[in-house]
């Protein structure tokens, strides 16, 4: 699936119109079926409007609902612009580790967004930034402005923000170089060996539920790679550090899951948990070298209360 940015976004004013390409695996499902099960973020009526206003065609030809396609049809949809609302600054508290003229590294809580989405429109890490640093630079989703990489919802840990343009793309290309530091600490059900491991497999979405993500065949996913270290077993439990070398959505929690030691306290990918109603997943350790000054820094943050407790009672 490939999206292609058709129009420039102004300056905070409207989002990129994008298009979706396609190219259909099975054959025999409707049109308007395959669409939302292609794009999760559609409703089947939502995918059925798109179909009905034009913007959706197969084989460069507009189509209809009921349409029966075919393998090797291609698909094309148009997604308009949505209405996004102006980013509000909210003063919540804000746990800076480090502060320079180009960044800032921040030690999320668990439990908050990173930026807004639907679902949490408001009350972001973002939302708490800009009370902060009122002026943010743009990226290709104004959802998002001065967000490098993300945290999922549910973990804890070190983030960094860019507070300026050349910032932001010094730390992109950073992150694309695979030059960034990132190691987490993990509980994962089972007792995981051999102690030292690195996981290589494909993440793409999960072809039965199209809002996860798995590891799929070679060619229909992205490459992913993930090294750990298993620094004590708990029981039926291996407390781990994990160093992604890649930066793929759920990484961490696929890959583990997918060799049978889920992430504890995670609903998605298969351990929930009793003792901890969250995952049990802290980004403590975030290195890269400052834009400005080209010197390299390493940031470190100890485990939050909840997760201690947890191995306390785990234990």
């Amino acid at each position: 699936m490939t999206a292609v940015l058709l129009q420039p976004k102004e300056m905070g004013l409207i989002p990129a119109l994008k298009v979706v390409s396609l190219v259909v695996d099975e054959f025999g499902m409707r049109l308007d079926k395959y669409v939302a099960e292609r794009l999760p973020d559609l409703s089947r009526t939502q995918a059925q409007k798109l179909v009905s206003d034009g913007l959706v065609t197969v084989n460069d030809q507009v189509a209809k609902a009921g349409l029966k396609l075919s393998v090797g049809d291609r698909v094309k949809v148009t997604l308009p612009p949505s209405p996004i609302k102006p980013l509000s600054p909210e003063t919540m508290p804000l746990n800076i580790v480090y502060e320079d003229d180009d960044l800032l590294v921040i030690n999320k809580p668990a439990k908050l967004a990173v930026h807004p989405a639907p679902g949490h429109p408001s009350h972001t890490l973002i939302n708490a930034v800009l009370s902060h640093v009122p002026h943010l630079p743009e990226t290709d989703d104004l959802r998002r402005p001065g967000v490098v990489h993300r945290l999922d919802k549910d973990a804890s840990g070190l983030m960094v923000v860019a507070k300026n343009s050349a910032a932001l793309l010094n730390l992109i290309n950073q992150f694309k170089a695979r030059s960034v530091v990132k190691a987490y600490l993990v509980l994962v059900k089972g007792r995981l060996t051999p102690d030292d491991g690195v996981i290589e497999a494909p993440i793409g979405r999960d072809p039965r539920n199209r809002k996860r993500m798995a590891v799929v065949a070679e060619g229909e996913g992205r490459e992913a790679r993930t090294r750990y270290h298993v620094i004590r077993h708990i029981g039926d439990y291996s407390f781990i550090e994990v160093r992604p070398e890649t930066g793929r959505t759920h990484q961490i929690r696929v890959h583990l899951s997918a060799i049978g030691y889920p992430v504890v306290g995670d609903r998605v990918y298969g351990a929930r948990s009793a003792q901890l109603p969250r995952l049990f997943l802290h980004a403590c350790r975030l290195g890269f070298k400052l834009p400005s000054a080209g010197e390299y820094k390493e940031f470190s943050s100890n485990l939050p209360p909840d997760l201690e407790q947890a191995l306390k009672d785990i234990g």
